[in-house]
């Protein structure tokens, strides 16, 4: 069963920074095949606090998720990120295809 990680940026604090993110995370995907849902696309807060940006992304399976947040390439990556704004990260296991 597919699974999908939602990410929101809360805040931004240093635009260098998530440039240099974006670079070091782009080939941790090579090894973790994703499809990108939603990717800084227009967007409105229906409820709750407002935010920056959204990214959805799919992967195969929950574990194939995990696997790849916590894998030490992009736990590497993630350094510039903490430095560079605020974000949410949720995953969430699809519903089953019927």
């Amino acid at each position: 069963m597919s699974a999908y990680i939602v990410i929101t940026r809360e805040k931004t604090r240093d635009t260098a920074k998530l440039e240099e993110y974006k670079k070091l995370s782009a080939p941790t995907f090579e090894e973790f095949p994703v499809t990108v849902r939603a990717i800084h696309g227009r967007h409105e807060v229906l409820e709750g606090a407002a935010t920056e940006d959204i990214i959805i992304l799919e992967f195969a399976s929950y574990e194939e998720a995990k696997t790849w947040y916590h894998s030490p390439v992009y736990q590497a990556a993630c350094e510039s990120r903490f430095q560079g704004g605020d974000y949410r990260f949720i995953l969430t296991e699809g519903s089953p295809a019927k």
